[in-house]
């Protein structure tokens, strides 16, 4: 069973101007927070791994981690629900990946305000790994079968005051691969910082907190769930229409590297336990740029933006040496066509391909609205003016 889950978890790649008194006791309550994690885990050691690949067209083009953007996309708002604004009333997103090896991707989401409330969304991520070929030890094809997770995600998002605002995301999680099932819960919280004068954005994540429920085989042990802190910013520049953005992942461990020539490194006899040790080791500034994820969005008017992203995680451990190429890299496009928001994203995660994303959304309110027949107007009543009501008495 090991083997399978091992198997099945390679195949999904990678995946402040207010009052200084405000900022002071937010940055402490997050830094606070930081400083009780004992534990972390990183790709490939965890279950429900598919939690963590970008799906949305616009995430996926800024790099693959974008979480401190403001301005109404329920999409950002999946993974950071801090967001969640009452202008997200009665949108409707619509996003499909097609990821490698006929592995494919969605997400359905559907955002209503409640007064008071706050802001909520309701959604489905799966994945779907394709169909395979059952077969026993001597070759012989007994059927087929399918994989695939599920995760129905429900969020909350309520604003503070003008500057702050909260949120919280439910996800249990149902993963079926072959004949092995897994029921997961889990939830993320999160906080955000906006400025609207200064165009400025930043957000603290705490995300896929929880523990698998159920374990694929009877009696086993529960694995470990992707949990992880993200930290993001974003800043719209004022003379220029443009919006960089800089997210910081895995803040909850330091060192995320994973060098895959150790093992070659270390069966090479020839070498001293001192150069072994060399080689293995990671620079600081290698491993500090392992955590950042850098996006920048041009966006020279309303109906139409350029999106690009830079992933140093994802090029230093997917390209290859001898031809790097564009591994880490990502693009895309969004463009407003009347009531409808079309995006589009690209990553490159290795030579053999790179990953597409397409986001469709729209807000319903804007069709019955506009679409609804207007009441006829009651026919007013005229008063007659009190001096010619006297000059008929007097007649």
């Amino acid at each position: 069973m090991d083997k399978i889950i091992n198997i099945s978890i390679i195949s999904k790649i990678d995946y402040f101007s207010t009052s200084k008194i405000d900022m002071k006791h937010f940055l402490s309550i997050v830094f606070l927070f930081l400083s009780f994690i004992g534990y972390t885990q990183n790709g490939g050691d965890n279950v429900y791994e598919f939690l963590n690949v970008p799906v949305g067209a616009r995430v996926g083009a800024l790099g693959g981690d974008a979480i401190a953007i403001k301005d109404n996309d329920p999409n950002i708002a999946l993974n950071n629900p801090s967001i969640l604004s009452p202008e997200m009333h009665s949108m409707v997103s619509l996003t499909y990946m097609n990821y490698f090896a006929d592995i494919n991707y969605g997400f359905f989401s559907y955002t209503s305000h409640f007064n008071k409330l706050g802001t909520f969304s309701g959604g489905v991520k799966y994945i779907n790994y394709g169909r395979f070929l059952e077969t026993d030890d001597g070759g012989n094809e007994l059927g087929e079968f399918t994989a695939g997770e599920y995760a129905f995600v429900l969020g909350w998002g309520k604003n503070i005051d003008t500057n702050f605002s909260v949120g919280a995301n439910l996800k249990p999680v149902y993963s079926s691969l072959y004949t092995y099932k897994s029921i997961g819960l889990l939830a993320d919280i999160s906080g955000t910082y906006y400025n609207p004068k200064r165009e400025f954005v930043t957000s603290i994540l705490i995300k896929n907190i929880g523990r698998q429920l159920t374990t694929y085989i009877e009696e086993g042990e529960r694995e470990p769930v992707p949990f992880e802190v993200q930290l993001g910013i974003s800043k719209k520049l004022k003379h220029l229409p443009l919006r960089l953005s800089l997210n910081l992942n895995q803040l909850q461990d330091w060192n995320i590297a994973y060098n895959d020539s150790t093992y070659l490194t270390n069966s090479n006899k020839k070498l001293s336990d001192e150069e072994r040790a060399e080689r293995n080791k990671t620079s600081m500034f290698n491993e500090m740029f392992r955590h950042a994820t850098i996006g920048a969005e041009l966006m020279p008017s309303k109906n139409f933006s350029l999106r690009f992203g830079f992933n140093y995680k994802r090029r230093a451990e997917l390209s290859l040496q001898q031809k790097p190429g564009l591994v880490g890299f990502s693009w895309g496009v969004g463009v407003r066509i009347k009531k409808f928001h079309l995006s589009y994203g690209s990553a490159r995660y290795h030579l053999a391909g790179s990953s597409n994303h397409f986001t469709l959304t729209t807000n319903i309110s804007e069709y019955y609205k506009r679409n609804r027949v207007p009441a006829e107007p009651k026919p007013e009543k005229v008063k007659k003016p009190k001096k010619e009501k006297k000059q008929k008495e007097e007649k």
